[in-house]
């Protein structure tokens, strides 16, 4: 089936392409907040614990919407562990590590979803600028 959105199968595809780099990376992030959410010890357990539980909750949210953009898009969102890892530029760890680790780990992680997500905007301002062709 044909889509027609008003978006160049082109652009289009470079658009799924840069989501599905921000899918990786915001599937990594999710599985590394979740890991320490169920590890973090010390004495900020409870703050961190619950503060990990919301951040994991909101990027499993934004993992959702960013696949079902892709499919929108007319392509099929990355699945597998192999092709997810492929993707991601975030560095995986074994969820194990002191809590201000953990934290400066998370900070560097949400600095590359920024950077990846703004990699993207280019690309989708000029296709949701260009006049579709007939």
């Amino acid at each position: 089936m044909d889509i027609n959105i008003g978006i160049a199968e082109n652009d289009r595809k470079l658009l799924a392409g840069g989501l599905s780099h921000l899918l990786a990376d915001t599937y990594a992030v999710y599985h590394k907040t979740h890991a320490y959410h169920w590890n973090v010890t010390g004495p900020m357990f409870n703050t961190l614990h619950l503060m990990f539980e919301g951040q994991y909750t909101e990027l499993w949210q934004a993992v959702d919407e960013i696949a079902e953009r892709i499919r929108a898009l007319g392509h099929f969102a990355p699945g597998g562990y192999a092709l997810l890892t492929s993707l991601t530029k975030i560095d995986e760890d074994n969820g194990v590590a002191p809590a201000d680790t953990m934290i400066r780990h998370l900070v560097t992680d949400h600095e590359t979803l920024v950077r990846t997500a703004r990699e993207i905007l280019p690309v989708a301002r000029r296709a949701t600028t260009r006049q579709p062709t007939l």
